[in-house]
């Protein structure tokens, strides 16, 4: 089985399609600024799940990220655990930079 993703920015997502099907399989909504992106909600169809979709899905946006050198902004519990679990890519959460407090 082959998982290809593609970016969709028109919709604000990445996009999982399992062996070439025109279905989409899986998607990883964001928020995208010039200096960041936020990865908000991902889902897989249960019919999916388990097949390395999310996965694919994590790799592929972070891996973009980078390449864009983009910070992550990980508020989706997938994404944020999915980084957790592979510590390379830990290097682009975004890291609040202010001293302002109250």
């Amino acid at each position: 089985m082959s998982v290809e993703v593609s970016d969709a920015p028109g919709a604000n997502r990445y996009e999982a399609r399992v062996d070439g099907e025109s279905e989409v399989a899986g998607v990883a909504a964001y928020i995208r600024t010039p200096e960041l992106i936020a990865f908000v909600h991902t889902e897989v169809p249960p019919e999916y799940e388990g097949r390395g979709v999310g996965s694919a899905l994590a790799r592929t946006a972070l891996d973009e990220a980078r390449a864009a050198n983009l910070r992550v902004l990980a508020t989706c519990p997938f994404f944020a655990g999915w980084i957790a679990r592979h510590p390379e890519y830990k290097d682009l959460l975004y890291q609040s930079r202010s001293r302002v407090s109250d």
